[in-house]
């Protein structure tokens, strides 16, 4: 009735779109009544159903489809985008298949806590196809995790049949792959799909498992209405209107005197005013106002920074150390904190941070994964989700183009669509200088500081980065932490032995001078020192910013206002990376202070070559001294 309801005022003009899930209701209905109120359930775009089982008041629906403030996302995502915490729902991005992960990761929290707990999550037969689902299958079966995963087979995946979708008979069958239980069940028969979820969601919460669920079922609107069904014989439409779960359901119950015509006419009636009183009161709500402060302060969710003061104790050890030692008192301090990656636990990692790990804590919270980036990240983010902290090791930052999707679309945006906070840190081994080649070389720090949502950190001494790690992993919001793989083991430094925090956000300032500002970050961080040393005349401030986002724009225009010369100094090419904003900012903010234009220095416009000479070529060190002393004598 709701759905008949939003298709005339669709109609009218009064809501923007509609997704129909007419002649799927069971599926959803049977699922969520399956699952207890506390399990978490993430549906897609069709699935009213969870909703209206999960009981959410219709008017904060109606609002939420309206794009007002008592839906989920403050206006900012449409329809059935949306999660809520509330009643236990994961909402879904448009991607479709990085649910799927969410599920594993919000399973595996299950699992740590041993709540007993299953979740189910949704996804169409189109949505099959996506490298996603059989990520995240493959790591539910290798973790035993208690996931329903349930395809909606339903013919059409948008527009295409599951002819063009798929070449084996059942979608089912795909569970044997992966050594998983898997099941058909038709998905038009309510009875059918509460009684072998109910059966099935009981062992798993005895006996933790994935399961696959296929339904066979049909939809009978289109994608969204605007795409209409002409695509579809009319012969197959009859056939599947003649199987609507719906009637099917009321003509069983009137069969079996369980219900009468009188009983359900009155059913009917109370439900039409019910829907009819909470539409009038989504229409009756004032559109959604704000301003631009608050929609800034919702892309990430508030940290309090808590400083842990540096003790005097001090050991003089490697960069890799550094990071070592303030994952492992990270994980000491953080008892809800797991760390995944590849190779990580008995290995201890390629690099050897995380080498003995899993005699401190363990292979349930120091977990080798599957070679699968985008379903970790968003098992990572599963974890959050569930209330807990995840450390996510790619093994090289390059990899992290696997895991690509789901950063910059499901950890970045979550916060600001519906207040859900991403606690994930990913850490991100990078940089040139080993011989590594064009795979193993990237500082690819530029594809996230674009992205609203995340935080990019990017220390250059062991120091920095073990204080700005353990700052990185309380900090509740999506952290990339950039560690640069010749720093490893060729910088050291005295650094505390106890735990301690660095700000965010906040730049160092290595040398002082009056003649030029020098700002750079990570291994060029080195670079510039070691032209000064050949230099002593030259006085300049130099400002490892540390973070690139936040950025301290404070201390670089307080720096360029004093000397009134700038040169930025990377790793990474030049075109659209971080320089660029820098300079651009530097020259919007202080034009009148500069005494000649701001410089970038950047490496080659060139995959990173394997050769150490072309290696050395290609890098920006060999640059920086000549466009340094160009812009001294300006």
């Amino acid at each position: 009735m709701i759905e008949e309801k939003m298709l005339i005022l669709l109609r009218q003009g009064k809501i923007s779109k509609w997704f129909g899930g007419i002649g799927q209701e069971a599926i959803a209905v049977g699922v969520t009544s399956a699952l207890t109120s506390e399990e978490y359930i993430l549906p897609m775009h069709r699935n009213l159903g969870v909703f209206t089982t999960r009981e959410i008041p219709l008017y904060r629906l109606f609002s939420q489809w309206q794009g007002k403030a008592s839906g989920f996302t403050k206006g900012r995502d449409r329809s059935f985008h949306f999660g809520t915490q509330e009643y236990k729902i994961v909402g879904m991005i448009s991607h479709l298949g990085p649910q799927l992960g969410v599920a594993s990761g919000i399973a595996l929290a299950n699992t740590l806590k041993n709540n007993k707990q299953v979740c189910a999550v949704f996804t169409g037969e189109g949505g099959t196809s996506e490298g996603d689902f059989h990520e995240a299958l493959n790591v539910a079966s290798v973790w035993s995790l208690p996931v329903l995963f349930c395809i909606e087979n339903n013919g059409y995946g948008l527009s295409t049949p599951t002819q063009e979708q798929y070449n084996c008979e059942n979608l089912a069958d795909r569970g044997k792959g992966y050594g998983m239980e898997s099941h058909i069940i038709d998905g038009n028969n309510i009875l059918e799909v509460y009684t072998k979820v109910s059966e099935l969601a009981e062992s798993m919460r005895e006996n933790p498992r994935p399961v696959l669920l296929e339904f066979k079922t049909f939809r009978m609107r289109g994608h969204e209405e605007a795409s209409g069904t002409k695509y579809v014989p009319q012969e197959l439409m009859d056939h599947w209107a003649a199987k609507d779960p719906v009637d099917t359901f009321r003509n069983y119950l009137l069969f079996e005197n369980l219900l009468t015509t009188q009983i359900d006419e009155v059913f009917k009636a109370e439900i039409s005013a019910e829907i009819n009183e909470h539409l009038q009161k989504a229409f009756d709500e004032d559109k959604i106002a704000s301003t631009k402060s608050s929609e800034l302060n919702d892309v990430f969710q508030p940290s309090q920074y808590e400083e842990f003061e540096v003790t005097n104790e001090t050991e003089n050890i490697r960069f890799v150390d550094a990071i070592s030692q303030g994952l492992k008192q990270s994980m000491e301090r953080h008892s809800d904190l797991i760390i995944m990656g590849q190779d990580i636990a008995e290995y201890g990692g390629v690099f050897k941070i995380t080498d003995k790990f899993i005699n401190h804590f363990g292979k349930e919270r120091v977990r080798n994964t599957p070679i699968c980036e985008s379903a970790i990240v968003s098992a990572a983010y599963g974890v959050s989700v569930n209330g807990m902290k995840a450390v996510m090791e790619m093994q090289f930052a390059d990899f992290v183009s696997s895991g690509f999707n789901p950063i910059v679309n499901l950890l970045a945006k979550s916060h600001y669509r519906w207040n859900q906070n991403a606690d994930v840190v990913v850490r991100m081994p990078c940089g040139a200088g080993v011989g590594a080649g064009p795979f193993h070389s990237q500082t690819n720090e530029a594809w996230f500081t674009k992205t609203p949502g995340l935080k990019v950190v990017y220390p250059a001494f062991p120091y920095d980065a073990k204080g700005l790690l353990a700052t990185a992993i309380n900090d509740p919001n999506p952290v990339l932490f950039f560690e640069h793989k010749a720093l490893y083991r060729s910088i050291y430094q005295d650094v505390p032995t106890d735990y301690y925090t660095l700000p965010l956000g906040k730049a160092s300032l290595l040398k002082e001078g009056n003649d030029i500002t020098i700002i750079s970050f990570g291994s060029a961080v080195h670079w510039a020192l070691e032209t000064l040393s050949n230099h002593a005349h030259i006085q300049a401030d130099v400002i490892d910013l540390r973070s690139l986002q936040p950025l301290d724009t404070e201390a670089i225009y307080e720096s360029v206002k004093k000397t009134g010369k700038a040169i930025i100094l990377q790793e990474d090419s030049l075109f659209g990376s971080i320089s660029s904003d820098i300079s651009a900012m530097i020259m919007e903010n202080c034009f009148e202070y500069l005494d000649a234009p701001v410089k970038r220095v950047a490496s080659m416009e060139t995959p990173i070559p394997f050769d150490q000479g072309l290696e050395q070529q290609y890098l920006a060190k060999n640059d920086f001294e000549a466009a340094l002393l160009a812009i001294l004598a300006y």
